[in-house]
């Protein structure tokens, strides 16, 4: 479940949302009874620092996130069978009953324990609220939970130099009393079960699972002192709450149950939760492996009316231009930005994204290698192929598809190896191997595009119309095959090929039979996909790399904020003239995104002053609003307009401007000392 503190990047697709699409997809394609269910995490320390930075409330927070993902997602393709949210009431009810299921049947372990309390902000901290170096590889960013490094689980004590990210202070331990899932007594059943996994799971979710489960499984703290999540159900616990990894994945659950009230089933939740024949696939991302690999399933174990997951396929890391991908750094491409930049071209980014899948290890997602795979693939095979073929049938048929005369050796050995893709692609689906699929994909592009060149049937129509009208039935059959077993990778690219194809769509179990007969009036063809020029991709480079600069130096800037000038003297002070202005007249300055235009009343005069505040401020909100003015800086010419004297601005660490005034309203010309 995506977290709902910021927009989904490329390498969030890239991890799990992608492939789990394609493999619903595909299992929808071969009739299988599947339900594809997600929604927004919307708990936890991350959510409230964002709220806290940004002046808002979490659920604000949440709220805009949640519906910007939401949006992007349905853009893009993901096919979810619904989208929930770990806000709403049903989840709520559904993670408070399961945790007091688990308290009822006496799982926890209630202990007081010392926790990291940040004495300056007078609150305990949770765990993403305390960063220091982790103990195992030394990285100095570590949080309280987990160490994004090198991917160790950490409880917040296991910290070197631990700070509270609220005051940047030490903090001190203080008694608490939480509640504690013992992992260590489920951890001979887990072995035994993740254990009968080691041939059918990926080896990068085994080896890590077992690197934990030898390293020996521990009790861990399943609430919170916190006020932004799910409330403890227990008597005497205000201001503690249900740790977020305790009822984020619950939110599976809560999801499906929604799900099935919307549709008036309530209980048909329970045929994909609690029956034996249930197979639960969980996709998810590197760093999750260890909360659903073994924290989730305990939590099922012990609750014990669940299934447990049949399959955890998590992917590694995808970097970006051979950096790692950091929010914080604003090093990343962000989905919605991309559907904007490339409206109409979501399958292009599927298909790299699945090309490039860091399946096994991390791999690195290019610009460069974006636009070599849309102009030397997509268009070049793909789109090659299946505009030749349509385009050829219209001209020399009328856009009907002829009817075949005796089959050559070559003509057959194309249509019998459509079965041999079809079974190639979903034996590599069924295991998980998403660039293995594509790429047999791919190589029945190419099937067709040599079978083409190999009979061109260009030149035959002069001669033969009988043997050209065979070659394009068959380079047509190969058409309509890459449609339907197009659609789990590239559903809108496919959506295309069936309407100039006038075919309806095809389950992967009917693909035996003939899907066009002879005769079959085929639709307009079209491009399926166009080149993407070297200016547009270097606009990228260059976009991703500013965004970069922009980002690291906001955080210079916040660095140096807490370090003063060097020293001045009153002398050089008193020599500013700083008064209290009223803005009468604000207009924007023509040709410019930045400067506004500003009649301001001093008290002694009506003047001019020329301001960069556009950005944050529009002109007919800001008409009475008293402003902080320098009234004698020199005057200077700004875009050819005469500003005589300089608005006082405040900046934070984003750039953001806002005014400095007094807080009562004060006379125009009433001076700052």
């Amino acid at each position: 479940m995506p977290y709902a503190n910021g927009p989904v990047h490329i390498g969030h697709l890239a991890g799990c949302y992608l492939p789990a699409d394609i493999y619903v997809r595909y299992l929808r394609a071969t009739e299988k009874d599947v339900k594809f269910i997600c929604g927004s995490d919307e708990h936890g320390v991350p959510i409230t620092i964002k709220a806290k930075q940004l002046g808002i409330s979490p659920q604000d927070v949440v709220d805009k996130y949640h519906h910007m993902m939401k949006d992007s997602f349905a853009q893009f393709g993901i096919s979810f069978d619904h989208y929930s949210r770990t806000s709403a009431a049903i989840h709520h009810e559904t993670s408070s009953e399961i945790f007091k299921t688990l308290y009822d049947k006496n799982v926890f372990i209630e202990e007081v324990t010392e926790q990291f309390y940040d004495e300056e902000a007078k609150q305990f901290l949770a765990d993403r609220y305390i960063v220091g170096t982790c103990p195992r590889c030394g990285f100095e960013n570590a949080y309280g939970d987990q160490c994004e490094n090198c991917g160790s689980s950490l409880n917040p004590t296991d910290l070197i130099n631990p700070k509270s990210k609220l005051s940047g202070k030490a903090p001190v331990l203080k008694p608490t009393r939480n509640w504690f899932l013992p992992l260590d007594q489920y951890q001979e059943k887990i072995t035994t079960w993740i254990g009968s996994h080691k041939n059918d799971w990926k080896p990068n979710v085994y080896g890590q699972c077992m690197s934990w489960l030898q390293q020996g499984l521990q009790p861990r703290a399943m609430t919170r002192d916190l006020d932004w999540g799910v409330k403890v159900p227990l008597p005497n616990t205000e201001g503690k709450v249900l740790y977020v990894w305790f009822d984020a994945p619950i939110g599976y659950i809560s999801a499906t149950k929604e799900y099935f009230a919307a549709k008036g089933q309530p209980d048909e939740w329970k045929k994909y939760w609690q029956d034996k024949d249930s197979s639960l696939i969980h996709f998810i991302g590197k760093d999750n492996i260890v909360f659903h690999c073994i924290i989730f399933p305990a939590m099922l174990m012990a609750h014990g009316d669940y299934i447990v997951p049949a399959n955890v396929p998590a992917n590694e890391f995808l970097n970006l231009e051979g950096d790692k991908i950091s929010t914080s750094r604003n090093w990343a491409v962000w989905l919605h930005d991309y559907l904007e930049t490339f409206s109409g071209k979501q399958d292009v980014l599927r298909y790299v994204l699945t090309a490039a899948a860091p399946e096994t290890k991390d791999n690195d997602f290019t610009w460069k290698d974006f636009q070599a795979r849309n102009n030397n693939e997509l268009v070049a095979i793909l789109g090659n192929f299946v505009n030749r073929t349509l385009v050829l049938t219209q001209k020399f048929f009328n856009g009907q598809i002829p009817s075949p005369g005796e089959l050559t050796d070559s003509d057959r050995q194309c249509l019998d190896s459509l079965k041999t893709f079809r079974e190639k692609i979903g034996e590599s689906l069924d295991r998980f191997r998403f660039r293995e699929a594509l790429a047999e994909l791919m190589n029945l592009a190419r099937t067709g595009n040599k079978y083409l060149a190999d009979h061109e049937p260009w030149k035959l129509i002069k001669t033969d119309e009988k043997r050209t009208g065979t070659i394009l039935y068959v380079s047509n059959m190969i058409t309509a095959h890459l449609a339907v077993l197009a659609a789990p990778f590239l559903p809108h690219s496919a959506e295309k090929m069936r309407k100039m194809l006038n075919m309806e769509n095809r389950s992967w179990m009917k693909l035996e039979t003939e899907l066009l007969p002879a005769g079959h009036q085929l639709g307009e063809p079209a491009l399926l996909f166009e080149k993407i020029e070297d200016d547009i991709i270097l606009k990228q480079v260059e976009k991703l790399h500013e965004s970069k600069a922009l980002s690291e130096a906001a955080a210079a800037a916040e660095k140096k904020a807490e370090a003063i000038k060097e020293e001045t003297t009153f002398d050089d002070f008193s020599k500013m003239d700083l008064r209290v202005g009223t803005i009468l007249e604000a207009v924007k300055v023509p040709k410019t995104d930045k400067l506004l235009q500003l009649l301001i009343d001093t008290g002694i005069d009506r003047r001019t002053v020329v301001s960069g505040i556009a950005a944050w401020y529009e002109p007919d909100k800001i008409i009475g609003r008293q402003v902080v003015l320098l009234a004698n800086l020199a005057p200077r010419k700004i875009k050819g307009i005469e500003s005589k004297g300089m608005i006082l601005m405040a900046e934070d660490a984003s750039g953001k401007l806002s005014f400095v005034t007094s807080v009562d309203q004060v006379k125009p010309g009433s001076k700052i000392s």
